[in-house]
């Protein structure tokens, strides 16, 4: 094994060559955590849901176990990560094993089912791609490296979250708070911070939200944001450090707001509708993670010149 790190650590572009290929993969598998995740909690908040109203509020089982009913109509019973296994949502027809290839799957199918000829969404070989490269560049800014590990399982989630955020603006605690957890305790030996700094950033990160939703849902009288941001936020804190909290909160305020703004010039969004903030907290962070201590030099350095 130390052969091989060392062997990998002077072929920095075969290591992330390797790490594309094997991140393409988990790319793949993202796709269905992203789709099928939802559906899964949704199916558990009827069953916890349909326990509670028969204990309390029976007259309330039908209207609303039947909307939460509505919510993943259409799916079979058992239905998690791994069963079924992928077939086209309209035709049902198995996806055979060669056409779920990362990308190259897609272009063969020329994004079409291969026995109904329904349009396969562009987004799948775009998550797969994605994160493919954004693991080729974890592997190039470590090399092969325990900090590399824990960087691409820290990319894996994130990008899961993103794109449950987007389909369904919810950021799962399954998800969030696993990593909140890890952080801290791979920083007990200070990998990304200092013990200290990692506790401290977790803190800080989730109330700094948390008072920016209060102040505004005192002055407003509306939610500004979701309790999953914060979490979010606290995950970064405790990967990173209190110190890269502020970046973080302004980039991705400023690249929320560019793109809110955007998406209602292209009347995509009606003013007053709300848009997921994970995902620019997400890439922020990552962001944060590769760049942000040079951010934070740059403008101390800059400040005080």
């Amino acid at each position: 094994m130390t052969e091989l790190i060392t062997i990998l650590s002077h072929n920095l572009w075969l290591f992330s060559a390797i790490a594309f290929i094997f991140a393409a993969v988990i790319g793949s598998f993202l796709n269905v955590v992203i789709h099928r995740f939802p559906v899964m909690m949704k199916r558990e908040w009827q069953q916890e849901c349909n326990q509670y109203l028969n204990e309390y509020h029976k007259e309330l089982i039908d209207p609303i176990s039947n909307e939460l009913e509505r919510a993943i109509d259409g799916y079979p019973e058992k239905y998690n990560l791994i069963v079924p296994g992928s077939a086209c949502p309209k035709c049902k027809t198995d996806i055979k094993p060669w056409h779920n290839l990362p990308v190259i799957g897609w272009l063969m199918l020329q994004g079409k089912c291969a026995s109904c000829s329904s349009p396969i969404s562009a987004r799948y070989p775009i998550i797969e791609l994605l994160t493919g490269l954004a693991v080729a560049f974890l592997a190039l800014h470590f090399g092969p490296t325990l900090e590399f590990a824990f960087a691409t399982v820290l990319t894996f989630v994130l990008i899961a979250l993103t794109g449950i955020d987007l389909d369904e603006m919810l950021l799962p605690d399954q998800l969030t708070l696993p990593l909140l957890w890890l952080g801290l305790i791979i920083n007990l030996d200070s990998t990304f911070a200092s013990p200290s700094d990692a506790l401290i950033g977790a803190a800080a990160g989730y109330l700094s939200l948390w008072s920016v939703f209060w102040a505004f849902k005192l002055l407003t009288g509306k939610d500004g944001m979701g309790y999953g941001d914060f979490k979010l936020l606290a995950v970064f804190g405790a990967w990173f450090g209190w110190q890269l909290l502020p970046q973080i909160i302004l980039l991705s305020s400023i690249v929320g707001a560019v793109v809110g703004i955007m998406l209602i010039i292209s009347k995509r969004l009606n003013k007053g509708n709300p848009i997921p903030f994970g995902p620019y907290i997400a890439l922020a962070g990552w962001i944060a993670m590769i760049w942000g201590n040079n951010i934070n030099t740059w403008y101390l350095s800059t400040l005080y010149s």
